[in-house]
């Protein structure tokens, strides 16, 4: 169940709310424009998307396509030139600041392909960090101890078990995106996107992290989005979508 404070976060919209109850994340009539000099560059051209509750939906593409570029919006990393965003039924499109800050916090969850590890912080460390954040000075004193052990389960889902107190210059790729899965799963959130989570990482790698993927959604019913130009792992989704030129194409 989501945190009701990251709840009261997503106002309600002046517009209708999306028509698809059985869809935990939409967009419609969704772009992003560039400017690079006089020229504009149409990234991502009117997408409508729908991410149901509990799947694992894949979107592969070449560079450019515009796949991160949407999973960012839908994120709410970036915001759009055109169009619209629903959670839950609720337009997040244009949130303030301090609520989308929230919302990402306590409803999303994040994996890069670069990881974006703390470097001087440890791997346990690291994946507390979203509750660190998103938590009061007065609650963290209180649950410190009950979010370490989380993450310290968390960690240990992962197979990291023995790495507790490794910083990430000790920790190969793959043991990193690891790290990463379990930091996205911190805070118990709804939906995980992924940017090209194996990019990174050899073949034998990327099949162990989907395992992890798969198996976080099968047991947790965790709901993933993964943007990647790996067909291999895109194939092995529950849904599979790709995108050429900023819109959608037939797989």
């Amino acid at each position: 169940m989501a945190d009701q404070a990251a709840t009261e976060a997503v106002s309600p919209s002046p517009k209708p709310e999306a028509q698809s109850p059985d869809a935990i994340l939409e967009c419609t009539g969704l772009s992003r424009d560039f400017q690079s000099g006089e020229t504009t560059l149409h990234v991502l051209r009117s997408v409508d998307f729908k991410l149901y509750e509990g799947e694992i939906a894949s979107i592969v593409g070449s560079s450019g396509a515009g796949k991160s570029t949407l999973l960012h919006l839908l994120g709410l990393l970036d915001t759009p030139t055109e169009g619209d965003i629903f959670y839950r039924g609720r337009n997040i499109t244009r949130l303030g600041q301090e609520a989308a800050a929230k919302v990402r916090n306590r409803e999303f969850g994040f994996v890069f392909q670069s990881f974006h590890l703390l470097p001087d912080f440890t791997a346990l460390e690291n994946v507390m960090m979203p509750a660190r954040i998103g938590a009061g000075s007065m609650q963290w004193m209180r649950e410190a101890g009950k979010l370490e052990a989380r993450a310290v389960e968390l960690l240990t889902r992962v197979g990291l078990a023995e790495r507790l107190t490794h910083v990430p210059s000790r920790l190969s790729g793959g043991e990193r995106q690891r790290v990463a899965l379990a930091r996205a799963l911190m805070n118990e959130p709804a939906v995980v996107f992924c940017d090209e989570p194996t990019g990174n990482l050899d073949s034998k790698t990327a099949d162990e992290i989907f395992v992890l993927i798969d198996q976080f959604n099968k047991e947790l019913g965790k709901t993933f989005l993964i943007v990647t130009h790996d067909e291999h792992i895109a194939q092995r989704a529950q849904r599979h979508l790709k995108m050429t030129d900023g819109r959608f194409v037939p797989a």
